[in-house]
């Protein structure tokens, strides 16, 4: 799906955004989201009504929730980062591991690019984070930085 979205017309990737969104159900598994979500859901929102995003990042679904979050990666390469942070603030308190691991990683995809808005959104939120969350999101942090995020001294 991937490959034919990348391929096709306006009109072919509305299609193929529309039944990968109606059958989201299907993509049950973080790889299968990690792959598909940034380049179907992503790419086809961006510039578009992104509430569905916001809708599946409220589902009961982990995958769905899951798809929310990883979709943005496509704004996050475009520098756009609004989104990213919603959503976050939205799953800072999910209960599911794959979900800590793909917020701190988006997050720190936005500090690839942009480590002031990184760490802006983390100096209001980091005591409030899950631990994994957390440190997804600083992996990448010079020694003491990290550490002082970790202790609570930011």
């Amino acid at each position: 799906m991937v490959d034919k979205f990348k391929r096709g017309s306006d009109l072919e990737q509305h299609s193929i955004y529309t039944v990968y969104m109606k059958n989201s159900h299907r993509v049950n598994n973080w790889d299968l989201v990690d792959s598909s979500a940034p380049h179907i859901a992503g790419t086809y929102l961006f510039g578009r009504n992104t509430e569905p995003l916001y809708d599946f990042a409220v589902s009961d679904s982990l995958w769905k929730r899951r798809i929310a979050i990883v979709a943005t990666q496509h704004f996050i390469r475009n520098r756009r980062f609004t989104q990213t942070f919603d959503i976050a603030d939205l799953l800072l308190k999910d209960r599911e591991d794959l979900i800590h691991k793909a917020v701190g990683w988006m997050l720190r995809e936005v500090g690839n690019r942009d480590l002031e808005a990184e760490t802006t959104f983390l100096k209001q939120r980091y005591t409030k984070m899950p631990r994994t969350m957390l440190r997804y999101a600083i992996e990448r942090f010079e020694e003491s930085k990290r550490q002082a995020y970790l202790k609570g001294l930011i």
